[in-house]
């Protein structure tokens, strides 16, 4: 039995240190809003969704917000878990838009691990030109398959404080 436990734990430093080795720091990360649970669980941690923001590294004056549950239990509390793609996102103008430069459609705008090595949720970013908006995209994807659950959010980009707007499809790289 403590042999087990022994071989438990050192799987779980295994995967922390794997984990700790493949995600790179971001000093612009995520902005964590606030935690729900969603299921309590007695002995670990429950599991939960989770709102977080970010803002447009390229579009500046747009935030998104993106929820996404965080799966609790021992799995979830050693950081192994593979989380579930279900993730919604909302994305809105706060300030006056400027590009700082230009961009490709469906650029990433943000990416993040959901589990040790096989998911990703990635946040992408296209302009409808026609009508000038911002078209945001968040999916999940994987090694061997992709996952067809998304989310997509637009920011129509809009004067602001008597400043012209700009026009998105100035700003596409050809």
């Amino acid at each position: 039995m403590a042999f087990r436990r022994f071989l438990m734990a050192a799987a779980a430093s295994a995967a922390a240190i794997i984990v700790a080795a493949g995600a790179p720091a971001r000093a612009d990360g995520p902005d964590l809003i606030f935690k729900k649970s969603t299921v309590w669980k007695m002995l670990t941690p429950d599991d939960k969704l989770a709102v977080y923001g970010i803002d447009d590294p390229v579009a500046e004056g747009v935030a998104c917000h993106y929820t996404l549950p965080e799966r609790g239990g021992v799995k979830g509390m050693f950081g192994v878990a593979e989380e579930v793609s279900d993730i919604s996102l909302s994305c809105r103008q706060v300030g006056p838009i400027t590009f700082k430069s230009k961009f490709e459609q469906g650029e990433v705008v943000f990416s993040e691990r959901r589990s040790l090595v096989f998911k990703r949720m990635q946040i992408v970013r296209g302009c409808d030109v026609k009508r000038n908006v911002l078209v945001y995209l968040v999916y999940s994807d994987k090694i061997i398959e992709g996952s067809p659950k998304n989310s997509t959010s637009s920011v129509p980009i809009m004067p602001w404080g008597g400043s012209e707007a700009p026009r998105c499809a100035d700003w596409l790289k050809s």
